[in-house]
């Protein structure tokens, strides 16, 4: 199928970029990699009216490291991300879960910003980000605010943005020195959407017990969401298979993944135990082997 006809502006700079989108409203989409927006148009499942490509705003590529804080901008190309020696050595956890975000053709053309924006509860990158307590920062004519990832993500492809607002970037606390980190999924073929999974940080204290953990759930809710609960419950205690198992039951008690013709909803919440147990003991043997510096 082909979309349905829309006028297609490019503009030169931010501030021509949020100019169209304050005068276009709810009738603009943003086009940056593309990789959901242009399917979803050529099934007609959206049908703007003006596309606005900012490809062409480099200030919006950059990926840099802002005292202890990354700073990722909302262009940032999936592969940029994947192929970053910073991102790798600080904040391992990105590195792992961008590399599964489907195939390498896609991680050449998709951005962070995209991936965020369209807010899929089965995407790799916001469930990373919000198990490392992102901010993002958005623009206006009106100005700049910042928010948490979790006042971001409200719905199943659904943000805070407004339509005359543009996410610009992402940034990224320091990771706590001793700390570990794993992000783990699990899909019927590689490159397809994920049934399940999770991103996990645990940091050590003093005797090895864990001084600080989250657990971010992937697949599990209409959003990104945290395990609070499961969060607290380690934070005290030595990570060991036993006590691993239990967080990883407290973080699926009361979830209710949703069912489809890929699997049920009981399979999936099966699948986030078994994967938030396993992830709970890698990161802790990573945390033990040397933390990000």
């Amino acid at each position: 199928m082909k979309p349905a006809p829309f006028r297609y502006e490019k503009p030169r700079s931010l501030e021509q970029a949020l100019t169209l989108l304050a005068a276009e409203g709810e009738e603009a989409k943003v086009l940056a990699g593309g990789q959901s927006l242009v399917p979803l148009m050529n099934f007609r499942l959206a049908r703007p009216a003006v596309l606005v490509d900012i490809n062409g705003l480099a200030e919006l590529s950059h990926l840099r490291r802002d005292g202890s804080r990354l700073r990722i901008g909302a262009l940032t190309r999936h592969a940029v991300l994947e192929e970053s020696p910073l991102v790798e050595r600080h904040w391992p956890l990105l590195t792992e879960a961008v590399r599964l975000v489907g195939h390498p053709q896609i991680r050449n053309a998709g951005t962070v910003g995209g991936s965020l924006a369209h807010a899929d509860p089965t995407a790799e990158l916001p469930v990373a980000l919000a198990a490392l307590d992102a901010t993002f920062v958005v623009r206006s004519l009106s100005g700049v605010r910042e928010m948490q990832w979790s006042e971001f993500f409200v719905g199943q492809l659904q943000t805070s943005l407004e339509p005359d607002e543009l996410l610009v970037e992402a940034v990224v606390p320091a990771l706590p020195p001793g700390t570990g980190c794993r992000f783990d999924e699990f899909s019927r073929r590689h490159g397809d959407f994920a049934l399940a999974g999770c991103a996990v940080t645990v940091s050590l204290g003093p005797g090895g017990v864990c001084a600080r953990t989250s657990i971010a759930l992937l697949g599990a809710a209409p959003t990104p969401i945290r395990a609070t609960r499961a969060e607290a419950e380690l934070v005290g205690r030595p990570v060991t298979a036993e006590s691993a198992a239990r967080s990883a039951a407290h973080a699926v008690q009361d979830l209710h993944p949703t069912s489809d013709l890929h699997a049920s909803g009981g399979y999936r919440r099966g699948l986030i135990e078994s994967l938030v147990a396993r992830s709970l003991l890698t990161a802790r043997d990573r945390a033990r082997e040397g933390a990000p510096s």
